[in-house]
């Protein structure tokens, strides 16, 4: 089990701010420690610093509302001469419950005081099937009570991200109402990603619960963190071989340009590159549509999503992108169950015909499913679609006669051969 300043670090470069803290060894530490963190805030919390034991305020360990160096240090100690009124001593009270010596210490930490802020929780589990979990929902001490949490596999973007928010009951109080302003909805996305983006890089994390995450206009910052870890994992190399959805595969982003000189950035698809579709089918004939998905063809927004959130690990997709983010052209492949084979299909938009963009992301396409090991790539092409036939010839591909569909023609490419 990390520390809590051990678990503060880790959330906080994955783009989770947290209030300032420091610790100290000693009630005396605590008292030079409140005195620092007081020249630039009101009032402090004091709470246990302890290996073992998780939740503090279950055994008294957290006191809140400190408004001077002499309160804080009392706050801390099991005798003093001076006494604060607002809190029973965290050391005495270990001892009432023979738990002292499981304290290490004390955190001293600048108290965050942002009236109206909804209390949140952010958390990470392990489905014994699913494998890494991540959770979202209300916060706070009663967030068991309450029971308002809803979860999602990893890895997440912002629309996965926002979807899970919207599964939640506060959802609606995070939007604002009466004279509550809206939360910043954005900053919550971030957090619930760099969660996930943790998830994804350390298999060795077994466990993190971030409570509570306050959210209000001003954005989100989190009070507390607990993350347990599996101390013979750590040196595993990412990304994490439990998850059981593939993550985004890295190093397959490229730049080329097209025979007009303009740049085109190619890259994996992702779930938020839906918002992009209804652009480029505006400027995507309903001919090259038919010739693409082999009949007439009307793009729903189940179909958009269907495109956009796929799982890495039998299907890829890459997006050209050209400067001002637009889409140009997708380049998609479907192994089949064993990897042997898999089956790809380009569409281009129309006013990019003849620039060089299919070939290029047919390339893009065949390098990849050679990096992954697949033998063979193969696609149904329309008869009068002769563009691509004649870019599967150049690329090497070959007719197959075995299929007997009236109007097709089935091409394929074993990896390796000269093209």
């Amino acid at each position: 089990l990390l520390t809590e300043m051990e678990a503060k670090a880790v959330i906080r470069a994955y783009g989770i701010p947290t209030p300032e803290t420091v610790f100290a060894a000693t009630a005396a530490a605590v008292e030079a420690a409140a005195a620092q963190l007081l020249r630039q805030t009101s009032k402090v919390a004091v709470k246990l610093y302890s290996k073992t034991l998780t939740h503090k305020s279950d055994v008294g360990g957290v006191v809140l509302g400190l408004d001077t160096p002499v309160s804080a240090r009392s706050s801390a100690e099991r005798s003093a001469s001076r006494r604060s009124s607002k809190a029973e001593k965290i050391d005495a009270n270990l001892e009432r419950l023979g738990k002292r010596g499981q304290l290490d210490g004390f955190t001293v930490q600048a108290m965050v005081e942002r009236k109206g802020a909804h209390e949140l929780i952010l958390g990470l589990t392990r489905d014994p099937v699913l494998g890494p979990a991540i959770l979202f929902g209300s916060g706070g001490v009663s967030v068991e009570v309450v029971g308002d949490t809803a979860m999602a596999l990893p890895p997440l973007d912002g629309v996965l991200a926002a979807d899970v928010i919207d599964r939640t009951r506060i959802s609606k109080l995070l939007a604002g109402y009466r004279d509550r302003p809206p939360a910043q909805r954005a900053k919550i996305i971030e957090a619930l990603c760099g969660l996930s983006q943790l998830a994804v890089d350390f298999g060795c994390v077994m466990a993190v619960d971030v409570n509570p995450l306050l959210a209000d206009e001003h954005g989100v910052i989190a009070l507390d963190a607990r993350i347990e870890i599996d101390p013979a994992r750590v040196e595993e190399a990412g990304p994490n071989p439990d998850l059981a959805i593939k993550p985004v595969p890295e190093g397959w982003d490229r730049e080329v340009e097209l025979a007009n000189g303009t740049p085109v950035a190619v890259r994996p698809i992702l779930p938020e590159d839906a918002a992009l579709y209804p652009a480029f089918l505006q400027n995507t004939s309903a001919h090259d549509l038919r010739l693409r998905f082999l009949s007439p063809a009307v793009i729903s927004d189940k179909m958009l999503v269907r495109l956009t959130q796929i799982d890495y690990d039998r299907e890829m997709a890459f997006v050209a992108l050209e400067p001002a983010g637009t889409l140009a052209g997708i380049g998609r492949l479907v192994a089949d169950p064993d990897r042997e084979r898999a089956e790809f299909a380009l569409l281009v938009r129309s006013d990019l015909h003849g620039q060089g963009l299919g070939s290029a992301l047919l390339s893009h396409l065949q390098e990849y499913a050679s990096a992954e090991g697949i033998g063979v790539i193969e696609g149904i092409v329309l008869e009068e679609n002769d563009r691509m036939l004649a870019l599967c010839e150049k690329h090497g591909f070959r007719k197959d006669s075995r299929l007997r569909e009236p109007g097709m023609v089935h091409v394929s490419l074993e990896l390796g051969a000269t093209s």
